[in-house]
């Protein structure tokens, strides 16, 4: 295998034992519950269209900006094992590491944060909220909301920073096979 000039990593089950959206679903009506776990399965496994998924998510939950800082104080705790020292290790060896994410990119930040991985290297999706908290809209300009989107990211990476490695659990991630030297299946 070649010399890697980096790894980039998803972060909801891959570099965090849970998933974002289903920690949101603390301050959704019971009712809602089951239906957006159900769009997020259908999600992960490639059966609905990114897109569709992650629109009827975020308009049916309408997440604060408070919210996301304590998802994102969530992923830290619950940071799989070794992440740290995985990510503390690729640093050593000049390695770059990233963070490609199709989650929030508020509770990603943080992850990052934990990790030391460097701000430019971290690509989720932004929110936007109203001046009270509340939320707006999510930016739509991001590919990261929709199936490919990885790959666009991917493709957009400096030079200096492939050959790449991608570390992912998800169909989503799994698209960037074809891109990447090397990727690797995350479960």
């Amino acid at each position: 295998a070649p010399p890697y000039a980096s790894v980039y990593f998803d972060c909801d089950s891959t570099l965090c034992a849970i998933e974002g959206v289903d920690e949101l679903l603390r301050w959704a009506p019971a009712g809602l519950r089951a239906e957006i776990r159900e769009l997020t399965e259908q999600a992960m496994a490639g059966t609905l269209p990114l897109a569709e998924v992650y629109e009827r998510r975020l308009d049916k939950l309408a997440p604060r900006r408070e919210q996301l800082d304590e998802i994102g104080a969530l992923y830290v705790a619950n940071l799989v094992p070794d992440a740290r020292d995985t990510v503390a290790a690729l640093q050593f060896l000049g390695k770059h590491v990233g963070i490609v994410s199709g989650g929030l990119l508020g509770p990603v930040q943080h992850v990052a944060n934990a990790l030391g991985v460097t701000p430019a290297n971290v690509h989720a999706v932004p929110l936007r909220f109203a001046a009270d908290g509340s939320y707006r809209d999510f930016d739509r300009s991001s590919p990261l909301w929709r199936n490919g989107g990885k790959i666009d990211v991917v493709k957009a990476l400096p030079a200096g920073h492939h050959p790449l490695a991608f570390v992912g659990d998800g169909i989503t991630d799994a698209e960037t096979r074809d891109h990447v030297a090397r990727f690797v299946g995350f479960g």
